[in-house]
């Protein structure tokens, strides 16, 4: 009898614990408003349950969730520290994967650290420790050494962009983290790039590597064409382009932050609203214009490279390269920015007369510029910035209801939220926003009087 129910136990389990990831994932789509995983992503749920995984995927593809996806069932209620650890090259894609994360609904805990975060809110944050960490390799290695938080619980570690983050020299860092892991299980990497090697430090034992790097599927639906400009005439071109395009999402990359700028300032001077994007900018700045140009505040975000991977802007149609990118990777992972998940897109390539970058076989359909530039119109949404986050104990759902009972706003006259450690932000029509700003000056949020206005 005992050994009928050990073989039924068998084989009942595995497909309890099918289902139960069935479950998990289903509910998780539902939050994100997603109807159906790429094959990358499902294959990559698939391959973690046997190995560990090297996931090679364009940018643009849904890496995010090809790894967040098989975390999710490896994750246990009962632990009360941190079991997920999930290392990244830069701040944004650490906030990004954290808010992915919390819209998939799962019930456990998530935080982020990186630097230019205050040190204290992380140090608060880790004295109930998340289930899942995210953060750059230098602020995590800086928490380790302070023994801010237990690693011995910690059993999945996730590499993603591991390339960038080689690239821009958390080697060291990421050797020294992954030292202090006892106890991982299950190891993760993504890459945008083909990798010759993966470094022994990694700890990864005989993976499977799933490349989707040239598959059909994955390569963006691409338009390219190239604007020809002699260098005294480019700022201005550039304008007549933007005038042109820029009704819908535009990124305008710029090998340096001196020429985001200059353009900046032609174009305000000129009257065409935008926001700016670099690695000089205050955290909080990078990350209100980030948040302007997700909700459709700003409909044209001017960057250098360090917008063109691992950032949370979808549905852009438009790429314009203003500098020519160093190399054909570079290209490419500007290019990535649109044209993501079988959506559409264009990008603008400046060059000179006679100039051909050597990545490219032949010159693409030169874009016609004859006609005037119009400036086009504002876009319909405007940013309500509210002074209380996270740590004050709002959520969206506070946020929506003062909108709408207390500011009168309609459903469709409000847009993106989101909520940040020590504030929110909305996006409500233009044509709305003074109204709601006044109707709602004087109202509180969870018993509190907070500051709300027309975000700057």
């Amino acid at each position: 009898m005992a050994g009928g129910a050990a073989a039924c136990y068998a084989i009942v389990l595995p497909y309890l614990c099918s289902q139960l990831i069935l479950h998990m994932v289903k509910q998780a789509l539902r939050n994100l408003k997603i109807n159906a995983l790429n094959e990358m992503q499902q294959s990559a749920i698939d391959a973690a349950k046997k190995s560990d995984i090297i996931l090679l995927s364009p940018t643009g593809s849904g890496k995010t969730l090809g790894f967040l996806l098989p975390l999710l069932p490896l994750l246990d209620a009962d632990v009360s520290t941190v079991q997920a650890m999930i290392l990244v090259p830069s701040r944004e894609l650490a906030l990004q994967i954290e808010q992915v994360f919390r819209t998939m609904g799962s019930g456990f805990k998530v935080n982020c650290c990186y630097g230019g975060h205050p040190i204290k809110i992380e140090l608060n944050n880790l004295s109930q420790p998340p289930a899942v960490l995210i953060g750059t390799p230098g602020r995590i290695a800086h928490h380790l050494r302070r023994k801010t938080f237990d690693t011995s619980t910690i059993s999945v570690l996730v590499l993603d962009e591991f390339d960038k983050a080689l690239e821009f020299g958390f080697q060291e860092d990421m050797a020294y983290i992954i030292k202090q892991l006892p106890s991982v299980k299950k190891r993760m990497l993504t890459s945008a790039t083909q990798m010759d090697e993966i470094p022994a430090f990694t700890g990864i034992s005989k993976p499977i590597t799933l490349d989707y790097l040239t598959d059909a599927s994955s390569v963006p639906n691409l338009k390219q064409k190239v604007v020809i400009a002699e260098a005294a005439d480019k700022l201005d071109i550039l304008f007549t382009l933007i005038c042109k395009i820029s009704d819908k999402p535009t990124l305008v990359f710029c090998n340096h932050r001196e020429a985001v700028e200059r353009i900046s300032e032609l174009l305000w001077d000129k009257g065409l609203p935008h926001d700016i994007f670099h690695g000089g900018m205050e955290q909080d700045d990078r990350e209100r214009a980030l948040l302007k140009f997700r909700n459709g505040s700003h409909r044209v975000l001017i960057t250098t490279d360090l917008a063109s991977r691992g950032l949370d802007i979808p549905e852009i149609e438009h790429v314009v390269h203003y500098q020519l990118p160093h190399n054909e990777e570079a290209f490419l992972h500007r290019n990535g920015r649109t044209a993501r998940m079988h959506a559409t897109g264009t990008s603008y390539l400046f060059l000179t007369p006679g100039d051909k970058p050597a990545y490219l076989n032949e010159l693409p359909e030169k874009e016609d510029l004859s006609e005037k530039a119009a400036i086009p119109k504002p876009s319909p949404w405007t940013t309500l910035y509210i002074a209380a986050g996270k740590k004050d104990k709002i959520n969206k759902i506070d946020i929506v209801g003062l909108l709408l009972k207390k500011g009168e706003l309609d459903k469709e006259n409000l847009g993106l939220i989101e909520v940040l450690d020590h504030s929110s932000y909305a996006a409500v029509k233009r044509n709305q926003i003074e109204r709601v700003v006044q109707l709602v000056k004087n109202e509180k949020i969870k018993g509190k009087k907070i500051k709300i206005e027309i975000s700057r």
